[in-house]
Protein backbone atom coordinates (compact mmCIF):
# COMPACT_ATOMS: atom_id res chain seq x y z
CA UNK A 1 0.00 0.00 0.00
CA UNK A 2 1.61 3.30 -1.09
CA UNK A 3 -0.18 6.62 1.26
CA UNK A 4 -0.51 9.02 -1.52
CA UNK A 5 -3.21 11.14 0.49
CA UNK A 6 -1.66 13.84 2.47
CA UNK A 7 -1.89 17.46 1.95
CA UNK A 8 1.91 17.98 1.62
CA UNK A 9 1.27 21.50 3.03
CA UNK A 10 5.73 21.07 3.81
CA UNK A 11 6.19 21.32 -0.10
CA UNK A 12 4.39 24.18 0.02
CA UNK A 13 3.86 26.03 -3.73
CA UNK A 14 4.79 22.38 -5.07
CA UNK A 15 1.64 21.15 -4.00
CA UNK A 16 -1.03 24.06 -4.31
CA UNK A 17 -2.18 22.36 -7.69
CA UNK A 18 -1.37 18.55 -7.32
CA UNK A 19 -0.90 16.01 -4.63
CA UNK A 20 2.45 15.24 -3.30
CA UNK A 21 2.21 11.83 -4.72
CA UNK A 22 2.67 13.76 -8.64
CA UNK A 23 4.96 15.99 -7.66
CA UNK A 24 8.57 15.17 -9.53
CA UNK A 25 11.86 14.14 -8.57
CA UNK A 26 14.32 13.75 -11.40
CA UNK A 27 11.98 14.04 -13.68
CA UNK A 28 9.20 11.61 -12.63
CA UNK A 29 7.04 11.62 -10.14
CA UNK A 30 7.04 10.24 -6.76
CA UNK A 31 4.36 7.68 -6.94
CA UNK A 32 5.48 6.57 -10.53
CA UNK A 33 8.87 6.16 -8.37
CA UNK A 34 7.13 3.86 -6.20
CA UNK A 35 5.35 2.20 -8.02
CA UNK A 36 8.23 1.10 -10.53
CA UNK A 37 9.72 0.02 -7.04
CA UNK A 38 7.68 -2.16 -5.90
CA UNK A 39 6.90 -4.01 -8.92
CA UNK A 40 10.37 -4.22 -9.75
CA UNK A 41 10.98 -5.93 -6.20
CA UNK A 42 8.15 -8.66 -7.31
CA UNK A 43 4.87 -6.67 -5.89
CA UNK A 44 1.93 -7.00 -8.08
CA UNK A 45 -0.96 -5.76 -6.43
CA UNK A 46 -0.44 -2.28 -4.74
CA UNK A 47 -3.32 0.04 -2.95
CA UNK A 48 -2.84 3.55 -3.33
CA UNK A 49 -5.20 5.68 -1.04
CA UNK A 50 -5.87 9.11 -2.13
CA UNK A 51 -7.46 12.47 -0.61
CA UNK A 52 -5.38 15.78 -2.39
CA UNK A 53 -6.36 16.17 -5.53
CA UNK A 54 -7.28 12.91 -5.82
CA UNK A 55 -8.82 12.87 -9.50
CA UNK A 56 -5.34 13.56 -10.83
CA UNK A 57 -3.66 10.29 -9.29
CA UNK A 58 -7.03 8.39 -10.82
CA UNK A 59 -5.87 10.48 -14.68
CA UNK A 60 -2.49 9.33 -13.74
CA UNK A 61 -3.14 5.90 -12.99
CA UNK A 62 -5.58 5.17 -15.88
CA UNK A 63 -3.07 6.64 -18.24
CA UNK A 64 -0.16 4.56 -17.15
CA UNK A 65 0.00 0.62 -18.13
CA UNK A 66 1.70 -0.25 -15.17
CA UNK A 67 1.99 -4.46 -14.81
CA UNK A 68 0.51 -4.52 -11.12
CA UNK A 69 -3.57 -4.45 -9.76
CA UNK A 70 -3.75 -1.26 -8.75
CA UNK A 71 -6.53 -0.07 -6.69
CA UNK A 72 -7.29 3.57 -5.09
CA UNK A 73 -8.65 3.40 -1.65
CA UNK A 74 -10.34 6.39 -1.92
CA UNK A 75 -10.36 9.43 0.95
CA UNK A 76 -11.42 12.34 -0.99
CA UNK A 77 -14.56 12.63 1.17
CA UNK A 78 -12.66 12.33 4.36
CA UNK A 79 -8.75 12.68 5.27
CA UNK A 80 -8.55 9.50 7.05
CA UNK A 81 -4.57 10.08 8.29
CA UNK A 82 -1.72 7.71 7.88
CA UNK A 83 -3.49 4.99 10.28
CA UNK A 84 -7.47 5.46 9.67
CA UNK A 85 -6.24 5.06 5.79
CA UNK A 86 -4.93 1.71 6.56
CA UNK A 87 -8.27 0.72 8.47
CA UNK A 88 -10.06 1.80 5.45
CA UNK A 89 -8.52 -0.22 3.25
CA UNK A 90 -8.31 -2.98 4.90
CA UNK A 91 -11.33 -4.92 3.06
CA UNK A 92 -8.42 -4.94 0.01
CA UNK A 93 -6.56 -7.10 2.62
CA UNK A 94 -8.63 -9.88 3.72
CA UNK A 95 -6.55 -12.80 1.85
CA UNK A 96 -3.11 -11.88 2.92
CA UNK A 97 -0.84 -12.37 5.88
CA UNK A 98 1.45 -9.40 5.56
CA UNK A 99 0.75 -6.09 3.72
CA UNK A 100 3.98 -3.63 3.54
CA UNK A 101 2.81 -0.15 3.51
CA UNK A 102 5.43 2.91 1.96
CA UNK A 103 5.10 6.23 2.14
CA UNK A 104 4.76 8.03 -0.76
CA UNK A 105 7.19 10.67 -0.22
CA UNK A 106 10.22 8.43 0.89
CA UNK A 107 12.23 7.42 -1.90
CA UNK A 108 15.53 4.62 -0.85
CA UNK A 109 17.32 1.46 -2.16
CA UNK A 110 15.57 -0.81 0.25
CA UNK A 111 15.53 -4.51 -0.45
CA UNK A 112 11.71 -4.58 0.41
CA UNK A 113 10.46 -7.98 -0.71
CA UNK A 114 13.01 -9.21 1.24
CA UNK A 115 12.01 -7.72 4.43
CA UNK A 116 8.72 -8.65 3.72
CA UNK A 117 9.73 -12.46 3.20
CA UNK A 118 11.40 -12.30 6.41
CA UNK A 119 8.48 -11.15 7.86
CA UNK A 120 6.37 -13.65 7.07
CA UNK A 121 8.41 -16.15 8.44
CA UNK A 122 9.50 -14.37 11.79
CA UNK A 123 5.79 -15.13 13.75
CA UNK A 124 6.08 -11.27 14.63
CA UNK A 125 2.90 -9.27 14.02
CA UNK A 126 4.20 -5.81 12.48
CA UNK A 127 7.62 -4.61 11.79
CA UNK A 128 8.86 -0.91 11.76
CA UNK A 129 11.31 -0.46 9.52
CA UNK A 130 13.71 1.78 11.55
CA UNK A 131 17.10 3.99 11.51
CA UNK A 132 19.49 5.58 14.13
CA UNK A 133 19.22 9.63 12.52
CA UNK A 134 18.29 12.86 13.66
CA UNK A 135 14.69 13.63 14.05
CA UNK A 136 12.43 15.40 16.42
CA UNK A 137 10.35 12.44 16.87
CA UNK A 138 11.92 8.81 17.84
CA UNK A 139 10.27 5.32 18.59
CA UNK A 140 11.49 3.95 21.32
CA UNK A 141 12.00 0.62 21.92
CA UNK A 142 13.22 -2.33 24.36
CA UNK A 143 16.27 -4.61 24.31
CA UNK A 144 14.19 -6.90 22.57
CA UNK A 145 13.21 -4.14 19.82
CA UNK A 146 9.63 -4.20 21.10
CA UNK A 147 8.06 -0.94 20.88
CA UNK A 148 7.64 0.47 24.14
CA UNK A 149 7.10 4.38 23.76
CA UNK A 150 7.56 7.49 21.62
CA UNK A 151 9.49 10.56 22.62
CA UNK A 152 8.55 14.18 20.76
CA UNK A 153 12.57 15.75 21.48
CA UNK A 154 11.17 19.40 20.95
CA UNK A 155 8.26 18.69 23.09
CA UNK A 156 9.90 16.86 25.89
CA UNK A 157 6.86 14.66 25.95
CA UNK A 158 6.31 10.73 25.90
CA UNK A 159 3.85 8.48 24.85
CA UNK A 160 4.07 4.72 26.69
CA UNK A 161 3.18 1.67 25.96
CA UNK A 162 2.98 -0.29 29.43
CA UNK A 163 4.09 2.70 31.72
CA UNK A 164 7.41 4.94 31.58
CA UNK A 165 10.64 2.94 31.05
CA UNK A 166 14.25 4.36 32.42
CA UNK A 167 16.18 2.06 29.76
CA UNK A 168 15.32 1.92 25.99
CA UNK A 169 17.16 2.50 22.11
CA UNK A 170 15.90 5.74 19.74
CA UNK A 171 15.17 5.32 16.65
CA UNK A 172 13.84 7.15 14.00
CA UNK A 173 10.70 5.73 12.02
CA UNK A 174 11.37 5.31 8.35
CA UNK A 175 7.99 5.31 6.67
CA UNK A 176 7.78 2.02 5.68
CA UNK A 177 6.40 -0.99 7.83
CA UNK A 178 5.12 -4.09 7.24
CA UNK A 179 1.59 -5.83 8.93
CA UNK A 180 -0.47 -8.88 9.39
CA UNK A 181 -3.66 -7.22 8.52
CA UNK A 182 -5.48 -9.14 11.52
CA UNK A 183 -4.31 -6.85 14.06
CA UNK A 184 -6.33 -3.38 12.99
CA UNK A 185 -9.90 -6.10 12.73
CA UNK A 186 -11.28 -4.30 15.93
CA UNK A 187 -10.56 -0.67 15.27
CA UNK A 188 -13.59 1.52 14.21
CA UNK A 189 -13.54 3.52 10.86
CA UNK A 190 -12.41 6.85 11.69
CA UNK A 191 -8.88 8.99 11.57
CA UNK A 192 -5.61 7.63 13.36
CA UNK A 193 -2.20 8.21 12.94
CA UNK A 194 -0.53 5.18 12.64
CA UNK A 195 1.83 5.73 15.43
CA UNK A 196 -0.84 5.88 17.63
CA UNK A 197 -2.28 3.18 16.65
CA UNK A 198 0.95 0.82 16.90
CA UNK A 199 1.40 2.80 20.37
CA UNK A 200 -1.44 1.13 21.50
CA UNK A 201 -1.48 -2.33 19.75
CA UNK A 202 2.08 -2.65 20.97
CA UNK A 203 0.35 -3.92 24.69
CA UNK A 204 -1.19 -6.84 22.70
CA UNK A 205 0.76 -7.87 19.57
CA UNK A 206 4.53 -8.13 18.78
CA UNK A 207 5.56 -4.80 16.63
CA UNK A 208 9.10 -4.83 16.57
CA UNK A 209 11.61 -2.29 15.24
CA UNK A 210 13.86 -3.62 11.92
CA UNK A 211 17.02 -1.39 11.57
CA UNK A 212 18.30 -0.26 8.18
CA UNK A 213 21.63 1.01 6.58
CA UNK A 214 20.39 1.98 2.97
CA UNK A 215 22.74 3.28 0.64
CA UNK A 216 19.84 5.62 -0.20
CA UNK A 217 16.75 6.78 1.58
CA UNK A 218 15.33 10.03 1.25
CA UNK A 219 12.09 11.71 2.72
CA UNK A 220 10.89 14.31 0.04
CA UNK A 221 8.57 15.90 2.77
CA UNK A 222 10.23 19.24 3.35
CA UNK A 223 10.25 22.11 0.36
CA UNK A 224 13.82 23.31 1.99
CA UNK A 225 15.21 19.90 1.25
CA UNK A 226 13.38 19.49 -2.21
CA UNK A 227 16.76 21.16 -4.45
CA UNK A 228 19.20 18.77 -2.34
CA UNK A 229 17.52 15.52 -3.14
CA UNK A 230 16.10 16.24 -6.31
CA UNK A 231 19.77 16.52 -7.75
CA UNK A 232 20.95 13.66 -5.54
CA UNK A 233 18.39 11.79 -7.04
CA UNK A 234 18.97 13.09 -10.65
CA UNK A 235 22.66 12.76 -10.41
CA UNK A 236 22.34 8.80 -8.70
CA UNK A 237 19.95 8.18 -12.34
CA UNK A 238 22.19 9.68 -14.38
Amino acid sequence: MILAAGLGTRLKEKTQDRPKALVEVAGKPLLQHNIENLIKQGFDTIIVNIHHYGDQIIRFLETHDFPANIYISDERGLLMDTGGGIIQALPFFHDTQAVLVHNVDILSDLPLMEHYQQFLSSGDDAWLLTQDRNTSRKLLFNEDKLLIGWRNLNEGSYKWVNGEKKQFKELAFNGIHIFNPFIFANFQWQRYSIIDLYLLLASKYTVRAVEINPSLWFDIGKIEDFERINQAITDRLS
